[in-house]
């Protein structure tokens, strides 16, 4: 018997990285309001971590509830600067008001994902990546800004590393993977014990 895989993801980019590993698996989007599940945690004080966790369990856990028979990975990611949580710009303007406080310093990407079977969540984990924007001008971030239009508005940093945005870096640690949202080192090693892709 097969067992199927679920990605509980619209993300084109989650896709890509799943497609790329060679992983056979379907896609469908969790029905989940993300800002009502997070506006709580945020008052509460949680951690970014925390909260990145929790949506990825619970998009796991949405998409399982209706395919109890599937492993359903669900993911989530957030961006963080000392105590602030970022969220994606509304629109240009905060785009453009996103790097200004990135510029020069250094924030934290923190990527979680979790596999849930039967609504169950049975692995969670959440991997962290640490980007140095270099300091950027006013003028360069309107250019920037300009130039990429509103692909700025898909990301909460207001920047895609595998596009233009890579312009805006002085250093990056943390892999490739963790970076675009999905850890998949440890998502194949888990895989790979669940007995759902080839050991």
């Amino acid at each position: 018997m097969t067992l199927r895989l679920i990605l509980a993801s619209s993300s084109p980019f989650r896709r890509m990285l799943m497609q790329n590993a060679g992983l056979g698996f379907d896609a469908m989007a969790a029905d989940i309001d993300e800002r009502a599940i997070e506006a709580p945690l945020e008052r509460s004080g949680a951690t970014p971590d925390a909260v990145a966790l929790l949506l990825a369990k619970a998009k796991a856990q949405e998409v399982s509830a209706r395919f109890p028979e599937a492993f359903v990975i669900g993911s989530d990611q957030t961006m963080s600067l000392g105590d602030r949580v970022f969220h994606k710009p509304k629109d240009i303007a905060e785009a453009e008001n996103h790097l200004e406080i990135l510029s020069g310093r250094t924030h934290r990407l923190n990527s979680a994902v979790a596999i849930a079977k039967s609504s169950e969540v049975v692995w969670e984990h959440v991997s962290h990546a640490e980007l140095t924007m270099r300091k950027l001008t006013r003028d360069f971030i309107h250019r920037h800004i300009a130039r990429v239009g509103n692909r700025a508005l898909s990301s909460v940093g207001a920047y895609q590393l595998e596009g233009e945005g890579i312009q805006l870096f002085s250093h990056i640690d943390g892999d490739y993977f963790t970076i675009l949202g999905l850890p998949m080192l440890p998502l194949l090693q888990q895989l790979r014990s669940l007995g759902l892709i080839d050991g």
